[in-house]
């Protein structure tokens, strides 16, 4: 795992797997709140060193190759009968190992097109969403009629709690709602521009009159933001997200799991109108429960959120919304449970699963 995001997707598959008997390596290179999720959530961990910040390409291309090392060290000693990930390093063990080793991943190829192109050959196969287009490797591709959001939000692993807001002295019965400014520089983000100073300032004059405000926040805030800084265990954001009447962000990720949960969801950022990212497509135009907006359109942005703000019964219909994305859905969770303790007759079988197959997984 290298991102906080693969933390939740893990964490049941982790729990699922160790409660059947099997013991579970888990291995971290840190990146922002990744280590304090799994030590908190009490998950054993195998620490790589993290990536470096201001690197040039020759550093990154040096911190790459000792972490190939590294991980190929870790899989030496231990010899895993199946690897599942989401950072190509596993890729390289699996394939000098004779491993099985999966990607698991939601971003189209022509989103991570470097990436896949580096690492998709190296891997025995890629697990995405139906919506999610693999490109050239969709031959290598197990699809599932989920999201890997889902690993965490399906209902019967999440359950929004009113006692977790109190403990912030949130108060649920009023509207209040979430911004989310995203560092945006992961691999697949560079020159991606987001929420500026200037538009975070008019969301909050148009929001305020509303209810309350809270930013959360991967790049350092202003001044002027710091009083609407969201202060929680990072273990809570869902169900503050959960209860929200609104969230807007730069971030595609935050903007899925609100979809997912139920809660009108707005993303602005450069994604939007460049590139069509099959999830976001999903979400947006199948189910209605996200709204994307290019960053050269702000007043778009200002315009959606008065929109959304007079729509009568807002919550009511966007969890109407929610539930019947979530009745064509499966539990991906247990799906990869099945999946790996299955292995390899799993992988034949989901490749030629029909409807009726999924139904054990709904």
């Amino acid at each position: 795992m290298s991102h906080p995001a693969h933390f939740h997707m893990f964490r049941y598959l982790i729990k699922n797997l160790q409660k059947h008997g099997n013991e579970v390596l888990v291995v971290i290179r840190p990146k922002d709140i990744l280590e304090e999720l799994c030590t908190k959530a009490g998950v054993q961990v195998i620490k790589l060193k993290p990536r470096p910040k201001k690197a040039n390409k020759f550093r990154l291309g040096v911190s790459l190759i000792l972490r190939i090392i590294d991980v190929c060290r870790i899989v030496r000693k231990n010899i895993p009968d199946f690897m599942i990930g989401s950072d190509g390093v596993i890729a390289f063990a699996g394939k000098i190992y004779n491993v099985p080793s999966y990607e698991f991943f939601d971003d189209d190829y022509e989103t991570i097109k470097l990436y896949a192109d580096i690492y998709f050959p190296l891997y025995t196969g890629v697990m995405a969403s139906t919506a999610t287009d693999a490109g050239k490797f969709n031959y290598k591709k197990i699809e599932y009629p989920g999201n890997k959001k889902l690993t965490y939000l399906w209902p019967s692993y999440f359950k929004p709690s009113h006692e977790i807001l109190e403990k912030y002295n949130i108060d649920y019965t009023q509207s209040y709602f979430v911004l989310r400014l995203s560092a945006l520089n992961a691999h697949h983000d560079s020159g991606v521009q987001g929420i500026t100073t200037e538009i975070v300032q008019r969301l909050i004059d148009i929001l305020s009159p509303h209810g309350q405000i809270y930013i959360t926040s991967e790049r350092p805030l202003e001044p002027q933001f710091e009083k609407y800084r969201l202060h929680i265990n990072p273990l809570d954001i869902h169900h503050i997200m959960a209860f929200a009447t609104l969230y807007i962000g730069d971030s595609q990720s935050m903007a899925v799991e609100a979809a997912m949960l139920g809660v009108p969801s707005l993303r602005f950022n450069d994604f939007v109108g460049k590139k069509k990212i099959g999830v976001m497509e999903e979400l947006e135009h199948v189910y209605g429960l996200t709204f994307g907006i290019s960053s050269h359109e702000p007043d778009k942005l200002y315009g959606k959120v008065e929109e959304l703000l007079a729509m009568p019964n807002l919550r009511e219909v966007f969890q109407e919304r929610r539930q019947k994305m979530l009745s064509d859905k499966i539990d991906v969770t247990a799906f990869l449970t099945w999946f790996i303790e299955n292995y390899p007759q799993s992988a034949e079988a989901a490749r030629h699963a029909d409807a009726e197959f999924w139904q054990k997984f709904r």
